[in-house]
């Protein structure tokens, strides 16, 4: 249990890579993660998209704003969800899941897009989504340039946004 405590706390966007592929056992290993994410009244309404044709990769990186750096990602995984009632809540879920089975497995992640982006259906198009599908993530996957990446991220600290009882 405490390896997972820690694995909470090393998370970190990640935005240099490797020019080392990831295995695909390792890709579906971490999609395998987020269908275990929570969903409201278990509806589950998620879909993935695993990406590692480069060419694919840089034509998302080209469509998002401070994406740029996902051009050099190896893998990058779309997460779409139904149109229900919580889908941006369970998609956000399993995005979550992905991040920290990134992590565990030592690859490197980062969190890009979303729902609200202005490119989502440039997205949803390339990546030939059906419709009434919603792009909840694009998340860049590699292995960190950096040594030493995974430790422990400064935050703030717990005393200054913990209340008890009322705010």
């Amino acid at each position: 249990m405490e390896d997972f405590l820690k694995l909470l706390k090393i998370r970190r966007s990640i935005r240099g890579f490797q020019n080392k592929d990831i295995p695909q056992e390792q890709l579906e290993k971490i999609v395998d993660t987020a269908r275990f994410a929570p969903s409201a009244r278990n509806v589950q309404p998620w879909e993935f998209v695993v990406v590692t044709d480069k060419n694919k990769i840089a034509e998302l990186a080209n469509l998002g704003q401070n994406a740029g750096f996902m051009a050099q990602a190896p893998a990058c995984i779309a997460v779409f969800c139904a149109d229900t009632r919580y889908f941006l809540e369970d998609g956000s879920a399993a995005t979550c899941n992905i991040l920290l089975s990134a992590t565990a497995l030592g690859i490197g992640s980062c969190w890009i897009a979303g729902d609200k982006k202005p490119y989502c259906l440039q997205v949803n198009a390339l990546l030939n989504a059906p419709s009434g599908m919603k792009l909840i993530s694009l998340i860049a996957l590699g292995y960190p340039q950096e040594e030493n990446t995974f430790k422990i991220a400064e935050k703030r600290a717990l005393q200054e946004l913990l209340h008890w009882e009322k705010f």
